[in-house]
């Protein structure tokens, strides 16, 4: 019964900005943290960014600088502001709910993804 929806994607230029949400529906208890993931065609999905439950940020070399994740309604929203886009940026976004497990926090709750284009 957990959803995890994700809405703002679309085309931008090459420079521009671009802001994705994800916003958490159903019984899913405390999460450790939640984080936005981005897949390309052909490739494995990987982590653009995680935040934990208490506003501690991690950013994929590759964005940082440029994009910046933040959460709101106790983490029941995720934004993901992308700023200076870059072309290699176009992917299918995902956001995703971290749990606790064992002594690692790991992401077990996905979205249905967002396409990205950067031209």
């Amino acid at each position: 019964h957990v959803q995890l929806v994700e809405s703002g994607g679309g085309s931008v230029q090459a420079g521009g900005s671009l802001k994705l949400s994800c916003v958490v529906s159903g019984y899913i208890g405390d999460t450790c943290g939640m984080g936005w993931y981005r897949q390309f065609p052909g490739k494995e999905r990987e982590v653009v960014s995680i935040i934990k439950r208490d506003g501690t940020t991690t950013y994929a070399d590759s964005v940082k600088g440029r994009f910046t994740i933040s959460q709101a309604n106790a983490g029941y929203t995720i934004d993901l502001q992308m700023n200076s886009v870059k072309i290699e940026d176009t992917a299918v976004y995902y956001c995703a709910a971290r749990l606790r497990v064992g002594a690692s926090c790991l992401s077990r709750y996905w979205g249905q993804g967002t396409q990205v284009t950067v031209s």
